[in-house]
């Protein structure tokens, strides 16, 4: 039989089939969320040692998403194979870990020894599946049953929804976990060191330039000594500080608007006044677009109580990966 060939409205629609499919199981989800997903946030919290994740086919791979989520947020997990858990793998896991076993089914057979191990040894065990009669749901200590929804594939059998289901628990079981464990940016960072999200969660702090490197000049200072200050420093600007605070700051364009008797003004007389700043503990990306929109190349960086703590250049940012 010759397949008929979809038109091409044919095929958005069949598209947006999908996700509406898969959209309404979702909101099905969240209406249904109680007491069985408080009890698995609070064993998972509550846990000295990692999150085990188990499961088999789209299921394993699925879990092995959910793990590095935990991973990154916080929460040490990770993913071991039904099969290989059974070949010698099990030694992973101890009686301080969580195990974490994903079956649309609850029935699938290569989980029955990590299920057996975790009864054995009394590790908590949270199972993600669809039957709350299930060989798995009746082993676990919490279930988290997802909805009796359709799978969103033509013929209704590849896992499409189930598995969309599954994992939007996981990051649900994640985010829960870093709001109640306080986890923010700044710890994201630390399990996100490299490449392009690294340097996005950069700060200011690390990047900025700092002591002798920082052109600052006094308002009774010479326009002459100034321009030695900005050419010796090389980013050229000068800041102007008074009682260690930044009032001011001197760019080329101040020295073009000034050229007329240049020489015999001071820094206080050709500064422009309440330059645009940002603080330490600034994300470097924040700093990255306050110049870019405001077609500026350099930002003070000042501390809590005003003072001038460095200096933060574009090409600082771009060096770093940001832009």
């Amino acid at each position: 039989m010759t397949p008929r060939v979809l038109t091409c409205d044919e095929t958005l629609a069949e598209m947006a089939r999908v996700l509406t499919v898969e959209a309404a199981a979702l909101t099905r989800m969240a209406a249904e969320v109680g007491d069985a997903q408080l009890r698995a946030v609070e064993i998972l919290e509550a846990m000295e040692g990692r999150v085990i994740v188990s499961g088999v086919g789209k299921s394993g791979h699925i879990g092995n998403k959910i793990a590095a989520t935990l991973a990154s947020t916080g929460t040490p997990a990770q993913f071991v194979h039904a099969t290989e858990a059974s070949h010698g793998d099990l030694g992973m896991v101890t009686p301080r870990d969580v195990c974490l076993v994903i079956s649309n089914s609850g029935e699938t057979s290569e989980l029955a020894d990590i299920v057996t191990y975790s009864r054995r040894f009394a590790i908590p065990l949270i199972a993600i599946t669809r039957k709350a009669d299930s060989t798995l749901a009746t082993q676990a200590d919490v279930v988290l049953l997802l909805p009796d929804a359709p799978e969103a594939c033509g013929i209704g059998m590849a896992p499409t929804t189930s598995t969309t289901a599954t994992l939007a628990m996981g990051d649900a079981l994640a985010v829960a976990l870093m709001k109640r464990r306080g986890f923010e940016r700044e710890d994201f960072k630390v399990f996100h060191p490299g490449g392009k999200l690294g340097a996005q969660l950069m700060l200011v702090d690390g990047l900025m330039h700092t002591g002798e490197a920082l052109p600052l000049v006094a308002p009774d200072t010479p326009m002459s000594e100034a321009l030695l200050t900005m050419t010796a420093k090389g980013f050229g600007l000068a800041g102007l500080v008074e009682g260690g605070r930044l009032t001011g700051i001197i760019t080329d364009g101040d020295l073009r608007r000034n050229m007329d008797g240049l020489m015999a003004r001071t820094a206080g007389e050709v500064a422009t006044r309440g330059p645009k700043v940002i603080r330490r503990g600034s994300l470097a990306s924040e700093a990255l677009h306050e110049m870019n929109s405001r077609k500026i190349s350099a930002l003070f960086v000042l501390d809590d109580e005003d003072r001038v703590a460095g200096l933060l250049h574009i090409h600082d940012c771009l060096r770093a990966g940001l832009g």
